[in-house]
């Protein structure tokens, strides 16, 4: 008997080095970022048997067959769809800026969407504003309303503009609202899903947490996206969910959180609808093609404003935010400007930072002092030493978890969407960024950022060098898993 069970913990064990050398070869031939694959691969060898299960759960982007197929099925029409853009009299690439030309090419290029002119673009920083402003617009909504969140939290002006909603679907105005399952879980749980099903709203819980599900795909995959258009005229995006800052989250200590919405009214609001449109078709099935703008722009002048809408996420191109973003800094002449509540950069942007402070470019970036994530806010810091040493000026605000995510490239030309500078937002999750050729709306951005520097303590290098060895390997310890953050 002891011999069979020494020949069994030699199978055991002889199984284990079989798999742990099956998933080896799988993370080395993914060919993904060297950091991320060095990190799955400690994670695997260190945590036994839990650092397999982990890498089967969470290692792989995986949509789920049913998605995956839907939205494989979906890229022919759509594209379509982007390509009759290009025909519109608002696309005029000759009005574009020298930086924007560039990105506009890349994402034609990539995604099929192409920037459009004669926007107008309204910048929205409070929190009292932005809800009233949606209140304001449901309210005399005649046609439709579409909405898409990672969060709703009930309470204060969020449950305003829940009862906007109600009373618009009872005279008439058809509602659809896409909210991710994990982000709006406390939204699911209260009564308003079966008040507004009542009223006629279609609501949709977009990938679903469920522990079944996790054998179907990665859970930690979410739709990040923030869009609200009404009557495919007016439009919404931006960092802010749709929650009411004095209500959500009052327990975290970091204080309250600070975003920012773009309102928007011309061509782009169609693009942005569409872009909802896909992500509604990829949870439901259920195709609802909005119609072409309007085309209306016959004389165009040099003054005129131009957007692309730049989405991502499983289906669409990879690391395309992301490549915007590397060659947003590279184009810089002289400063560049960023704003995030979460900075765990990829090797790229790292280099792509330092490099842009060592040439003599001006380069800030303004993060919040105390950060709802633990582990984020340990691995941001990790990276601090390396941006100090090359001329980068980091700003610690003071006024509240800073949630607005926006880059000013030379006081002309910014990025404003729901892109965190982490490898979750740039490599894994629903995220839409605007790139935006307009120096007056660059210069409200660029406004509100000085007004957040002026709220802000500027890390000082000699005296960052003298914190605690224990402040530095905790640093350590959570840049090895920052590549997974």
């Amino acid at each position: 008997m002891e011999q069979f069970y020494q020949i069994l913990a030699w199978v055991s064990v002889f199984l284990y080095w079989l798999l742990i050398a099956g998933i080896t070869i799988r993370v080395v031939f993914k060919r993904r970022v060297v950091g991320v694959s060095l990190a799955w691969l400690m994670i695997i060898y260190i945590i036994p048997v839990g650092g397999i299960i982990a890498y089967l759960l969470f290692g792989e982007l995986n949509l789920g067959k049913k998605r995956a197929k839907r939205a494989l099925d979906m890229f022919s029409p759509y594209a379509d769809w982007f390509q009759r853009l290009n025909d519109c009299p608002e696309h005029q690439p000759q009005l574009m800026s020298q930086y924007a030309r560039p990105i506009c090419d890349l994402c034609e290029n990539r995604l099929g969407i192409p920037s459009l002119v004669g926007n107008s673009l309204s910048l929205q920083d409070s929190p009292q504003t932005i809800l009233k402003s949606i209140i304001e617009d449901i309210k005399q909504a005649q046609l439709s309303i579409h909405l898409e969140f990672y969060i709703w939290h009930p309470g204060g002006l969020a449950d305003e503009v829940g009862v906007a909603l109600i009373d618009a679907a009872k005279r008439g105005v058809r509602i659809k609202l896409l909210l991710d399952s994990a982000g709006s879980m406390r939204f699911f749980r209260s009564h308003w899903p079966r008040l507004m099903r009542h009223a006629g709203i279609e609501v949709t819980e977009a990938l679903a947490v469920t522990p079944f599900r996790m054998f179907l795909r990665r859970l930690d995959l979410r739709q990040h996206r923030k869009i609200v258009v009404i009557d495919n005229e007016i439009a919404y995006t931006g960092s802010m969910n749709l929650v009411d800052p004095r209500f959500f989250k009052t327990d975290a200590g970091v204080g309250e959180w600070v975003d920012v919405m773009v309102r928007l009214t011309g061509p782009t609001v169609t693009v942005l609808n569409s872009i909802q449109a896909w992500d509604w078709e990829v949870e439901t099935g259920m195709r609802d093609l909005p119609p072409m703008p309007s085309c209306n722009v016959n004389h165009p002048d040099e003054h005129s404003d131009t957007v692309q809408v730049i989405p991502s996420g499983p289906g669409m191109p990879d690391e395309i935010i992301h490549q915007v973003l590397l060659l947003s800094i590279y184009q810089a002449l002289e400063s560049v400007v960023i704003t995030t509540p979460y900075f765990v950069p990829s090797e790229n942007l790292l280099h792509a930072l330092r490099g842009a402070a060592l040439r003599g470019i001006n380069v800030s970036l303004i993060i919040p002092d105390k950060n709802d994530s633990t582990m984020v806010e340990w691995a941001s810091r990790s990276f601090f030493a390396e941006l100090l040493s090359a001329g980068v000026k980091i700003y610690r605000f003071h006024g509240g978890l800073l949630h607005t995510k926006s880059v000013v490239i030379d006081d002309n030309h910014c990025l404003i969407g729901t892109v965190n500078l982490d490898m979750r937002s740039l490599w894994l999750n629903f995220e839409v960024t605007l790139a935006v050729d307009s120096a007056e709306f660059t210069q409200q951005l660029s406004w509100l950022q000085q007004e957040y520097i002026k709220n802000s303590t500027l890390v000082d290098w000699r005296e960052w060098e003298k914190r605690s060895v224990q402040h530095k390997l905790a640093e350590q310890f959570f840049y090895m898993f920052s590549p997974l953050l």
